[in-house]
């Protein structure tokens, strides 16, 4: 049985901001589902964690972290979920803060964690026979493996992968803290240096024996320059350990036939049902209740790379050309809150801009949806996509990273229907409105809307498939 350890930043249900908190919380759970692997996951214990979680956890282990002149404590804490066994760093001066991310001094927190990730391999006896590091918070692990604890009896067998959630976020930082904040020699400049900076993603690139992403789109896309930001040079000279792997969806969490937030529970055979959802939401934010209405929502971070410039673009145009409602949810930058906010203003029963993000209220607008959209300019995986088709909403997408790995454009072809959404590729407003236009059709056309919601609702976006292709990576190293 392989022993798997994952090393990451956040995960589901204990603390999370996003797509990489869902998949730590549920990969892990799929892997050991196979049988074949003994998985553990360690993450800190963040302030935001509940008392419920904390009240079911026990002591493991106690020592000193030694981080360049520091000398600082360590407490491991661990409970079982779904057949993983979670382990969570305890240290509350870098832990106990108003926010996961976005602190002073991340980047000494994340050195902090990923030395005492390292450091408790020994403390509890687990040695691994793979380290899975995430993202940049925990790229250091692997740097930290052959730097510091490669000649130390228990690891020198451990083989590293690095997966990249997101290459946006590299983790870059001044040389000038190379050994006071991130405990590393001057042999470990070349590797880490980057543009003249350290950047630890590359650190971790280089060190690791593979390197993942989230879907094969984007493990193409991040070897080209206006995809890699910056990385591409990196990432073309390791082309020869990287790999694309689709993320999946937690099908236990995000399950319409028996989510409990849902006004109605409804499978791709009760899909009728879904209609009660939609009068349940329009009467909860106080929109029409309309079953004859199609609706239409967003739910994203308010950025321009996920899209929201061609949205804010063509809109208005809908709104006037056609009958539909449009359900908003998320939060970002000023100019897209405050759009949407005027938007409703000038069409108070078509549109409801919601400023804010609520999870249990997002599965309810998913639930009630009929026309999704998701135009994004780049899109490592995305999961809003696969949530949103689990329940019975038709995708609009565009073809770039994950989107263009889960979502297949919609055709007929002798009398035998073809994909699962509606595609374009080009970053363009004429495209986008295009192809909303032509799900609203399909939408009032019920035979042909049923037949499609039915192949949506079972497209299969569950972990069984990709967390097979990660146990045939671990297998390969």
């Amino acid at each position: 049985m392989k022993k798997i350890l994952f090393v990451g930043a956040e995960a589901m249900p204990f603390a999370a901001t996003g797509g990489l908190g869902d998949v730590l919380g549920s990969l892990p759970a799929a892997l050991a589902a196979t049988g074949d692997a003994d998985v553990r996951v360690i993450l800190p214990l963040y302030g935001q964690i509940s008392a419920a979680w904390r009240s079911q956890m026990k002591s493991e282990a106690t020592f000193t972290v030694s981080l360049a002149w520091r000398k600082l404590y360590c407490g491991v804490k661990s409970l079982q979920k779904d057949g993983v066994t979670y382990y969570f760093i305890d240290n509350e001066y870098y832990f106990k803060r108003n926010a996961l991310y976005g602190e002073y001094d991340d980047g000494e927190r994340f050195a902090y964690f990923c030395m005492a990730a390292m450091e408790a391999i020994g403390q509890i006896g687990f040695y691994p026979d793979v380290l899975h590091a995430h993202d940049w918070q925990a790229a250091l692990c692997p740097v930290y493996l052959d730097a510091i604890y490669r000649h130390r009896d228990g690891y020198e067998n451990i083989k590293t992968v690095f997966t990249i959630h997101n290459i946006e976020y590299q983790g870059k930082y001044s040389f000038a803290i190379l050994g006071d904040v991130f405990s590393l020699g001057e042999g470990e400049r070349e590797r880490m240096d980057f543009d003249g900076c350290i950047n630890l993603m590359k650190g971790a690139i280089v060190t690791a024996n593979a390197v993942s992403t989230v879907s094969p789109r984007y493990a193409e896309e991040i070897c080209a320059p206006e995809h890699s930001h910056g990385l591409s040079p990196v990432l073309s000279a390791s082309r020869h350990k990287l790999c694309g792997i689709l993320n999946g969806i937690d099908y236990v969490y995000y399950n319409p036939a028996k989510d409990r937030e849902l006004a109605a529970n409804f499978s791709w055979r009760t899909k009728q049902k879904k209609v009660e959802n939609k009068l349940a939401l329009q009467r909860e934010v106080d929109l029409p209740e309309r079953a004859d209405v199609p609706l239409l929502a967003i739910i994203s971070r308010l950025v321009s790379h996920k899209g929201l410039d061609i949205i804010t673009d063509m809109i208005e145009n809908l709104l006037c050309a056609r009958d539909v409602q449009l359900v908003v949810l998320g939060k970002g930058d000023d100019r897209y809150e405050r759009f949407f906010m005027d938007l409703e203003y000038r069409y108070p029963d078509r549109v409801k801009s919601l400023l804010c993000y609520d999870r249990e209220l997002a599965k309810r607008i998913y639930a009630a949806t009929d026309i999704f959209l998701m135009p994004s300019k780049s899109e490592p995986c995305g999961l809003s996509q696969m949530i949103a088709s689990r329940y019975g909403a038709i995708p609009v997408v565009r073809e770039t990273g994950g989107l263009y790995d889960s979502i297949k454009p919609y055709f007929e072809q002798n009398g035998k229907l073809m994909g699962n959404g509606f595609t374009f590729a080009n970053y363009s407003t004429a495209e986008l409105y295009d192809r909303i236009v032509a799900a609203v059709e399909i939408w009032h056309d019920q035979p042909r809307r049923d037949k499609l919601i039915s192949k949506i609702m079972r497209t299969d976006f569950s972990w069984g498939q990709s967390a097979l292709r990660y146990m045939e990576m671990y297998q390969d190293l």
